[in-house]
């Protein structure tokens, strides 16, 4: 048996453990799931080597599997979020509307702060609806599931509206007029969200990973939306993903101290 395989260390306590077991013997954290299998190498048993886990950022079987289970939450939330999102479009595209007409937040605000709420799900463009409908579908779901609907409920549109109220009073310093739309800051603030809860969640198993580079890439894609499309903004984006984080955080605190 290879040197480093002779001991694993607790993420809870730092001690160093048996590679058999799965609760420390300190602390009582799980370590993982189950044991490793052995297998006969010579005189000797060794565990067979781990195959790397494939990516868990995308989880179609387990999230498949909860929402066909009797009983189970569906992700009534984060629907709403992009049906709704939709529902605004068409009737823009119907109407002739323009993104001020179905919502949208125009800087100088003048009073109207109802905007708030409303810019985050209002567009005049499918693919950044798309892209942002693709990134609460696959973080979204994945909070809710975790949180429930009722406090993603709250979450999502708190991520959009303060994150168009940052791009707003930024705009309104500098003077801008302009009409700011999307939902980039719903989207990152759920990436954000997913992130901090994933990541306690691992940190009490060391078989619980999860894909940091896809994290990265999604959160990249939507930071980027303001390049290409003129009615996203920036600020939006990253005051919403700093909400969504600390929400996240908020959340992992409370549900570890749940005994």
């Amino acid at each position: 048996m290879s040197e480093t395989e002779l001991s694993v260390i607790c993420k809870n306590c730092g001690s160093e453990v048996s590679p058999y077991v799965t609760e420390c013997p300190y602390c009582g954290a799980r370590l993982r799931k189950r044991a490793p299998k052995l297998e006969r190498r010579g005189d000797g048993l060794e565990p067979k080597p781990r195959r790397r886990p494939a990516s868990r950022l995308l989880r179609l079987p387990e999230l498949r599997g909860w929402l066909a289970a009797p009983g189970a939450q569906r992700p009534y939330a984060t629907a709403a979020a992009i049906l709704g999102s939709a529902a605004l479009l068409l009737v823009e595209q119907a109407s002739g509307a323009t993104l001020a007409g179905v919502g949208g937040l125009t800087v100088p605000v003048h009073g109207e702060w109802w905007r708030l709420l409303t810019a985050p799900f209002a567009y005049v463009d499918v693919g950044y609806l798309f892209v942002v409908a693709v990134g609460l579908a696959l973080f979204g779901v994945a909070v809710e599931r975790r949180l429930g609907s009722a406090a993603t409920a709250l979450l999502l549109p708190a991520c959009g509206a303060l994150g168009m109220l940052a791009a707003s009073g930024i705009a309104g310093a500098q003077g801008d007029i302009v009409t700011i739309g999307g939902g980039n800051g719903m989207a990152l603030g759920a990436v954000a969200a997913w992130f901090a809860i994933r990541r306690a969640e691992a940190h009490h198993a060391v078989d619980q990973d999860y894909d940091r580079i896809g994290v990265a890439v999604a959160a990249a894609v939507l930071l980027a939306l303001p390049i290409f499309e003129s009615h996203a903004d920036v600020f939006a984006g990253l005051v919403g993903g700093a909400v969504g984080g600390l929400a996240g955080l908020a959340a992992s605190a409370l549900r570890h101290d749940v005994p």
